[in-house]
């Protein structure tokens, strides 16, 4: 007696196919994620350039479909411009900076002193910040760095006071609030460093400076660029924290903020700034590896 074996059916003869094609079966699964990217942040960015070239009534203040590049022309030539960009590329590298000199001694204790058995409870603690809404946390700076408020009051038995509002006090809110970004990835590269290297350059004689020099730094420069992607751009763009304690102080996101109701298009072209800028950071990164520790 003969049993014939039924026919496989579509599902099984498509599931057969991927199995056979991993690489297939892999693009299939990206497809969705990658198209919804292009969609959503590639097409608004190209709309945003796009809409960067048109103009505006000046007595109506809509949007005129008139193409010209008197928008970017503006920026090159106003000279307020210019130094509001120079402005935010300045706070951006001081926030990164802060961000590594304040991070590193954390993430060294987390991940080579401490006990391995609280690491994960270290871990969380630096995490717990972020979980805390953004505009609680700048408002409550604003609350401490007030005239007469909480750092005056510690500063004051100093003879000393706090800044106050202004262009300071933005690069102290902000560097508290992208400072786990930068810990992270520090952290990360120095559970990694081999504890050997380390041993090895004692019995040789260097000092931990030399230790420091020659061992440890090019070994988590990878993981500073890394974090420092995240603080750079997250500074380049914010507008909110300058908003809440810059006091007069402008930055280019409240100044693309400001124009979004008066002139689109040149609020679009002062967009692109920040976008070509950190696409030009990225690619200096780039070439340090950090990228691939993301």
């Amino acid at each position: 007696m003969t049993t014939t074996v039924p026919a496989a059916g579509p599902v099984r003869r498509l599931a057969g196919t991927l199995h056979r094609r991993p690489r297939l079966q892999l693009s299939l699964l990206l497809s969705a994620p990658l198209a919804w990217l292009a969609l959503a942040y590639l097409g608004s960015l190209t709309v945003l350039f796009l809409s960067a070239f048109w103009t505006t009534d000046s007595f109506t203040s809509n949007v005129v479909k008139i193409w010209n590049t008197d928008n970017f022309t503006a920026l090159f030539t106003t000279g307020v411009y210019r130094q509001v960009a120079l402005r935010s590329i300045g706070v951006a590298l001081a926030v990164t900076a802060l961000c590594v000199l304040i991070a590193f001694p954390i993430a060294f204790y987390t991940a080579r002193i401490a006990n391995p058995k609280r690491r994960p409870l270290l871990v969380v603690a630096i995490l717990t910040p972020l979980w805390a809404s953004y505009l609680v946390k700048a408002y409550a700076w604003r609350l401490i760095l007030a005239q007469g408020g909480l750092l005056d009051w510690a500063l004051k038995p100093l003879g000393l006071e706090g800044p106050g509002y202004g262009l300071t006090a933005t690069v102290l809110v902000l560097t508290y609030l992208w400072l786990p970004y930068m810990i992270l990835p520090i952290h990360a590269g120095l559970e990694q460093l081999p504890a050997s290297l380390l041993d090895a350059s004692a019995d040789l004689g260097a000092r931990s400076g030399r230790t420091f020099r020659s061992v440890v730094l090019p070994m988590i420069l990878p993981s500073i660029a890394a974090g420092s992607v995240f603080t750079f751009s997250l500074s380049l763009g914010d507008y909110i924290a300058v908003q809440i304690v810059g006091g007069k102080t402008q930055l280019i996101g409240n100044l693309i903020y400001s124009n979004i109701t008066l002139d689109l298009p040149l609020a679009a072209a002062l967009g692109t700034v920040p976008v070509v800028i950190i696409v030009f950071y990225l690619l200096a990164v780039r070439r340090t590896g950090a990228l691939s520790s993301l």
